[in-house]
């Protein structure tokens, strides 16, 4: 399925551990996350006993009923999901958090990421008998928990996630704990916050904004943080781990009042902006951002180039997932219906268009198409990121070359494709120098270079199916 925007993360995750108000601050929090998926959302919550969970398809309200959520009041422990399928089918069996019935105890089960070795796993897990419910590679880790044979269930979890590659930010629900963990990459967001006296995490820093609670830090790669009526235990499962925290995330996927580090991307795609017009060296009278994503990319180029930052489009908000569809006649008209230019605004004038990314260019033709119907002079777009050239398998649903137009298309093919005066892309090297001044510690760039920081098990990569054709 293709959404008319372009790119789509897998989820947001949320969960909390011994508030008397668990399930509704779950609840919200999953609100303030809704942007990272719309496909279904879930609440899994614990009694100290048994845990018991609600789900269903859709956005949270669709997902989750008044009732339901009124069911789960007393409990005082929850772990939230909300959903975007990048791999299983959008049914109800993919939505989590999965909750898991054994006679070692029940579990609730929320990921956001994406396995590179899940086939594999899964094939050796069900020849010895295993049954997956879902099509989903997060059920991977519940069964490799259940079949491992310590006693401690911590050297279980760490003895599973050490079988696991990819990117992944994991919680699990017990009885008598809340556990978080993150890839050794730290690929996927996960932040520690505090509220009332109870610990809480989210996939990022707006959800715990949204419930009142402190944010305390980023959650590291390889860490493992277990909440128990001890409090917080604090270790880790893998010894050699990296800093490589998904570029996406900072231009596109995160919210602009959520933050990284302590440092609020909405002033992180402002400095991106600023960066692009450094690197692009066009004459205009005016500079507009596409909304929403990159209307601070806009000011931050406004900023550095003294060009006027104007709102020449208007995004029509009323335009939901009801007009995802594979027809690409569809998507064009669904692009139409989400993207008006503002006539006044931009008639008469030289153009620059600021956009985050170009995935297929179906969303850039339309825009450049309507800015020239509305009587502007010339047409100049600026991407503040490098052109997207690359799958991506840690979580994001672009799994194929043909989907990106800079995989088979060069700058000035694209620029003629989409039909503008010129086209600037952020360079590689200003992307990471923006990073480097807001105290990143390094970033995922596979998208844009194909340098892959975790081994991609299930997948071939190109140049790897070369060599297997070749009989290298």
């Amino acid at each position: 399925m293709y959404d008319i925007r372009g790119l789509n993360e897998e989820c947001g995750v949320f969960g909390i551990w011994n508030h008397p108000n668990a399930a509704e601050l779950t609840y919200m929090a999953l609100h303030s996350l809704q942007h990272r998926g719309q496909e279904g959302a879930g609440i899994v919550c614990s009694n100290g006993e048994n845990l018991f969970g609600a789900r269903g398809m859709g956005l949270l309200p669709e997902a989750i009923s008044q009732v339901q959520l009124e069911s789960l009041k007393t409990y005082r422990s929850a772990i939230g999901h909300v959903r975007y399928a990048t791999t299983g089918a959008s049914e109800l069996s993919n939505v989590q958090p999965f909750l898991f019935k054994h006679s070692k105890g029940d579990l609730g089960l929320a990921h956001n990421g994406n396995l590179t070795n899940a086939r594999q796993i899964r094939q050796a897990l069900e020849e010895e008998g295993a049954i997956f419910q879902t099509s989903s590679d997060s059920e991977v880790l519940g069964h490799l928990l259940f079949k491992a044979k310590s006693p401690h269930f911590k050297s279980n979890l760490k003895a599973a996630l050490n079988q696991i590659k990819g990117a992944f930010a994991y919680l699990v629900l017990q009885k008598d704990s809340l556990t978080a963990t993150l890839d050794s990459h730290g690929v996927r967001p996960l932040m520690l916050g505090k509220v009332d006296g109870a610990y809480c995490v989210a996939s990022e820093s707006c959800a715990l904004m949204a419930i009142g609670a402190e944010y305390i830090r980023d959650v590291e790669p390889g860490e493992v943080l277990t909440f128990s009526d001890a409090g917080m235990d604090e270790d880790h499962y893998a010894l050699e781990t990296q800093h490589r925290m998904c570029s996406m995330e900072y231009v596109y996927f995160a919210r602009p009042d959520s933050e990284f580090r302590h440092h609020s991307i909405y002033n992180v795609r402002k400095a991106l902006g600023e960066q692009l017009a450094k690197e692009m060296d066009v004459e205009a009278d005016i500079v507009i951002g596409v909304p929403d994503s990159s209307l601070q990319a806009a000011k931050g180029f406004s900023a550095y180039s003294g060009i006027p930052n104007e709102q020449g489009l208007l995004k029509n908000r009323y335009v939901g997932r009801t007009f995802i569809t594979p027809d690409q006649k569809m998507r064009e008209r669904a692009v139409r219906m989400k993207h008006a230019p503002i006539r006044d605004v931009v008639e008469g004038k030289r153009v620059i268009v600021i956009d985050d990314s170009i995935v297929r260019g179906t969303t850039s033709k339309y825009i450049v198409k309507a800015l020239r119907s509305a009587g502007a002079k010339e047409v100049h777009m600026g991407i503040s990121s490098p052109p997207l050239k690359h799958p991506c398998y840690y979580g994001i649903d672009v799994s194929t070359h043909a989907e990106l137009i800079a995989a088979y298309q060069s700058v000035e093919e694209i620029r003629a494709e989409i039909d503008v005066d010129s086209l600037t892309y952020l360079s590689v090297e200003g992307m990471h120098d923006v990073y480097a001044r807001f105290e990143s510690k390094g970033e995922c760039d596979a998208c844009f270079t194909g340098n892959y920081p975790i081994e991609i098990v299930d997948h071939l990569l190109p140049e790897e199916k070369e060599k297997k054709t070749k009989g290298v």
